[in-house]
């Protein structure tokens, strides 16, 4: 299999790294680069556990080709803390209890960061349909939507 050379950012940090034409993103960040916390789920782009910032978008890294990065900025759920200190999305989850299992939460916490970035200051019904890309078996959602509200009250104030 061919073998190509990408350059992108990931977390902060240059990368340049050779990978087979075929390599996902999500087998690019886990693999190649060791950033575990990009979880693989479905597979088929339905469960969002996979779910990264790309120039600041929400990606599914099930769906996207490695080489497809080219040039451009990641952040995965390991770049979201500044070293010891959580991002405040991160202390709401742990704080409202906003996951149990813990594998669908670095999905949701990517894609709640992106939410915020959009919409400082959601109301629970557009916290729910932004998170509509995402699945937990565990919590019911009722303290997914409480962490991030709590998040954006904790960022954005009133």
């Amino acid at each position: 299999m061919s073998q190509h050379r990408i350059e992108c950012t990931v977390n902060g940090e240059a990368q340049s790294v050779e990978v087979p034409a075929r390599r996902l993103l999500s087998d690019f960040l886990r693999d190649d680069l060791h950033l575990t916390g990009t979880k693989r789920g479905c597979e088929t782009g339905i469960c969002g556990a996979c779910s990264v910032l790309v120039d600041g978008e929400v990606v599914k890294s099930c769906l996207k080709l490695a080489v497809q990065v080219q040039g451009c900025e990641i952040t995965t759920v390991e770049g979201l803390s500044n070293g010891d200190q959580l991002h405040p999305l991160q202390e709401s989850f742990m704080q409202c209890g906003g996951l149990q299992c813990g594998y669908c939460t670095p999905g949701f916490l990517m894609t709640s960061c992106a939410m915020l970035k959009n919409n400082p200051q959601p109301t629970a019904d557009e916290v729910r349909h932004g998170l509509n890309g995402n699945l937990c078996r565990c919590t019911g959602y009722t303290q997914i939507v409480e962490s991030i509200l709590t998040a954006a009250e904790k960022m954005h104030g009133n």
